[in-house]
């Protein structure tokens, strides 16, 4: 029998689903249907005359056959799109990025990156997804989403993360507290006011929890909340004394609808990176990391201007 062609898709998709474990997972990822996902890979299994998985209840895993060719399309699939990185036009690449953000970005320099991404690359579309960085680390990991501008670095080691920005966190109230700016107060001074806070499940949450039982006389007052909006809503209203960026707030310092209050402990800053998958490989992500790394050095000395000015 004269065997049939393997063709760049079949390979993709036994990459996928090698990755995935899931042939529902990977039609998802690959904008098709299950069935289609399994009929490709029967006929790349017929060609090669081979099984390259075995399909339990609830489980897939690779035949020794499928680890044989695993590097193989690897490298095949990494060429074919080495060249077309290298033939085709940024504005020539089609399809759909899945981008996860963490809600810091979309207060600082999402629009600027949004902007540029539609000028270098007019014919992707961008599903965004606005979360916590807990699940955006689980959704990078299981392949929900193809890259993430969230607080990092992501431990995984099939995911490559490169450093972003970070933030310095202040606290800020709204100058109809009262709160005593010339000085630094104690942390059971500062806790005479609501604090307010990141969510419950996140580090600025547990940093300052921690703090508190270590360093107060009387129980403080923590209002938590998962939207970054919320907090900075309920500083400007009065509500307490907020830890926020400095470069989400500096506007408002600078305007005087915030103050900056000095306390004894600082709530430690935030790092963030651009992380993605690296397998399969894929040349536009790498193209979308550099823009974003680019973008973020831009609005970084945009902001080291108004920084001082905030200060005063």
């Amino acid at each position: 029998m004269v065997p049939g062609n393997i063709n760049l898709t079949q390979l993709q998709t036994f990459l996928w689903v090698s990755s995935l474990r899931s042939f529902r997972k990977t039609a998802e990822k690959m904008n098709t249907t299950q069935p289609a996902i399994s009929s490709r890979i029967a006929r790349l299994e017929e060609t090669l005359g081979v099984r390259l998985f075995e399909r339990d209840t609830g489980s897939i895993q690779l035949t020794a056959k499928g680890l044989e060719l695993l590097p193989y399309a690897e490298k095949l699939l990494r060429t074919s799109a080495l060249l077309v990185d290298r033939i085709s036009q940024d504005e020539d690449y089609v399809g759909i990025l899945r981008l996860g953000v963490s809600e810091v970005i979309v207060h600082t320099f999402l629009p600027d990156f949004l902007s540029g991404l539609h000028q270098k690359f007019p014919e992707i579309e961008v599903d965004i997804v606005v979360d916590a960085t807990a699940n955006l680390r689980r959704e990078l990991i299981e392949r929900s989403i193809d890259f993430a501008l969230l607080m990092g670095p992501v431990t995984d080691y099939q995911i490559e993360n490169h450093d972003l920005i970070e933030f310095d966190v202040i606290w800020a109230a709204a100058p109809s507290l009262k709160i005593e700016t010339d000085r630094e107060l104690s942390l059971d001074e500062l806790a005479t006011s609501p604090l307010i806070t990141y969510a419950r499940n996140t580090r600025p949450y547990a940093d300052l929890s921690r703090q508190l039982r270590k360093n107060t006389e009387l129980p403080a007052r923590i209002y938590s909340s998962s939207s970054l909006a919320a907090i900075h809503r309920m500083a400007l209203d009065g509500i307490g004394i907020a830890n926020l960026p400095r470069q989400m707030i500096q506007a408002d310092i600078i305007n005087g609808h915030l103050q900056q209050i000095q306390c004894v402990w600082h709530p430690p800053s935030l790092k963030f990176t651009a992380s993605y998958p690296t397998e399969p490989y894929n040349p536009v992500i790498e193209k979308i990391v550099h823009h974003a790394l680019d973008v973020s050095r831009s609005y970084r000395k945009q902001i080291e201007t108004l920084v001082p000015l905030a200060t005063q």
